[in-house]
């Protein structure tokens, strides 16, 4: 029996198996299963898949953390209903941070906000909650990024520049300025606030 706390995670796709890796690398938490709307496995990564989200209300006996491990591409609604959720139903949203990222001891980070390896995250940056920051993403000094954001991999977030409520910002992507509410900002895009080339 571990005698680190047990977590739950919510979402069953290629996105929870990073963060699972991320997970098991920062070694804080015992990851007891998985929920899932429409699991096409009944495991990922060798944890089980425990049915739907209607069985979190069951399974807040047997954790007091959640994660929402569901990616974010298209629109943030769903990672934005399960955060709603999972906070109604008691559960605690940890902030979880691969050891192989760095996060300036001057920076903020929100609940259930995730930082995959190896991105790295500058002083006086804030970090809302139930973000996404993944992969080699770079969020520069005095960066917002507001609430249920996605950085995707290799993403350059300038000084300074506010990343818009439930936006995603592509792979590769370089923002200068700041984007709007629910931006969508393909990969690779140079974004210079009203240009975006």
């Amino acid at each position: 029996m571990s005698d680190k706390p047990n977590i739950i995670l919510v979402g069953a796709g290629g996105h929870c198996a990073a963060c699972i890796d991320v997970i098991e690398q920062e070694n804080r938490f015992q990851i007891i299963g998985i929920t899932d709307r429409e699991a096409s496995s009944d495991s990922v990564c060798g944890y089980p898949v425990l049915g739907d989200d209607t069985r979190l209300a069951k399974l807040s006996s047997q954790a007091d953390y959640a994660l929402i491990t569901v990616g974010q591409i298209g629109s943030p609604q769903t990672r934005m209903r399960l955060y709603e959720f999972i906070r109604s139903l008691g559960f605690t949203l940890p902030v979880v941070v691969s050891p192989l990222a760095y996060v300036s001891p001057h920076a903020q980070l929100g609940a259930g906000t995730i930082v995959m390896h190896h991105a790295l995250i500058n002083a006086r940056a804030k970090v809302g909650e139930n973000c996404i920051i993944n992969s080699k993403a770079l969020i520069e000094h005095d960066v917002q990024v507001a609430d249920h954001c996605h950085i995707a991999t290799a993403a350059v977030i300038n000084g300074g520049a506010v990343i818009g409520l439930g936006s995603f910002v592509g792979s590769n992507a370089v923002i200068i300025k700041n984007t709007p509410e629910h931006a969508f900002i393909k990969a690779g895009s140079l974004f210079k606030g009203n240009q975006h080339d």
